[in-house]
């Protein structure tokens, strides 16, 4: 296979630097964020539906919570999964929500081969713009990224609990949180090509076409090596769906170095509870369709020394379209021996620069 590959979308020919060799189990691969766009086909559903870790930890929620309740289910996909499982739990009724054109008609045939179809009602559209009565009692809702609010969870579920829920309602998940941790993105793909894998670049098209053209798009690190972390993870970004629910935080906190390496970026990765007292879902350390995301923060990997701290600043606004959010990321290296180093991002939803930063000119070369 060759190294590069050239994908075309709406007048702009890209050149992709691709990985020559085949994804097998285990081994890390790079890919663009996925969850936050509209580009679902039969492959993502299904490692959807077929992802152990998570899917348990909605039936245990939806078994508590959902008996001789009305539920409703946002983002229901194809196969109508949390509004089926609700009422195998012994909900009196659900609502099913799907936004994406092809998913719901999908869900649609598939709703008219169920035994009992009168006892899920279908909608089509976005749960923010729709009104519909009577209220649900629950909420359970299967929009959570890699990055905990990319899928705009915040925005959606703060309306839902305004307008679609009873007083006293509940969400499932009733927590998310984003883990960050400093690395070197070389390390976390040891003895490969920083490259795409092939299988990506359909997907890499899909979100380019959708937005008109193409954009420096977050990283997903599938299979990334955990030893790689060269840090302490911390939180920095939390979403309590039950709670105090922000549509836009900004969180710092310091990574302290616990190991020599060296540090060009930070990974980060969903910790996930559907019920509040369970050990949450870590997909670092779990096997589940959430990946990690590398946001790169240096323009040149850093020495780094146990004793150094990497004082990290996380900002999530809403994008122009009042759902998905911005990212920001700013980050001082503050060195044992008093040295600083600065490194900052922009990670907007959608649009920005292209090749802005030396990895993504590396990604998508121009000769």
């Amino acid at each position: 296979m060759r190294d590069f590959q050239e994908i075309k979308t709406h007048g702009h020919a890209v050149r992709v630097h691709v990985d020559p060799e085949p994804e097998r189990e285990a081994r890390p691969a790079l890919w663009p964020t996925i969850g936050e766009y509209p580009i679902y086909d039969q492959f993502l559903y299904k490692t959807m539906t077929t992802d152990d870790e998570r899917n348990r930890r909605f039936r245990a929620a939806l078994a508590k919570l959902a008996p001789g309740r009305r539920v409703l289910d946002i983002g229901t996909g194809q196969d109508l999964l949390w509004a089926r499982e609700s009422l195998q739990a012994g909900a009196r009724n659900a609502l099913a929500v799907e936004v994406i054109d092809d998913a719901f008609h999908t869900a649609a045939s598939n709703l008219a081969a169920l035994d009992q179809p009168d006892r899920i009602t279908l909608l089509h559209g976005e749960s923010t713009t729709l009104q519909f009565a009577p209220k649900a009692d629950v909420c359970v809702a299967e929009i959570i990224g890699s990055l905990a609010g990319a899928e705009g969870a915040a925005a959606v579920l703060t309306d839902a609990r305004n307008r679609h829920l009873e007083p006293g309602g509940l969400v499932v998940p009733h927590r998310a949180a984003t883990l960050a941790a400093a690395v070197r993105l070389s390390d976390l793909l040891p003895g490969q090509p920083i490259a795409f894998a092939e299988s990506a670049l359909p997907y890499l098209q899909s979100i380019f076409d959708w937005h008109g053209r193409p954009f420096d798009i977050r990283l997903r690190v599938e299979n990334p090596h955990a030893d790689a972390l060269l840090s302490d993870g911390r939180p920095v970004e939390l979403l309590e769906f039950n709670g105090d629910l922000r549509t836009e935080q900004r969180t710092t906190t310091r990574l302290a170095i616990t190991r020599p390496g060296h540090v060009d970026g930070v990974l980060t990765w969903l910790n996930l509870w559907c019920l509040p007292d369970e050990e949450p879902l870590d997909a670092l350390r779990m096997t589940t369709n959430w990946a990690t995301i590398y946001f790169p923060l240096f323009d040149e990997p850093v020495p780094v020394a146990p004793g150094d701290v990497l004082e990290l600043t996380v900002t999530a606004t809403l994008s122009d379209d009042g759902i998905h959010p911005d990212y920001h990321l700013g980050a001082t290296l503050q060195t044992a021996d008093g040295g600083e180093c600065y490194g900052s991002l922009a990670s907007p939803h959608h649009g920005g620069p292209f090749r802005a930063h030396p990895i993504y000119q590396t990604l998508f070369p121009t000769a």
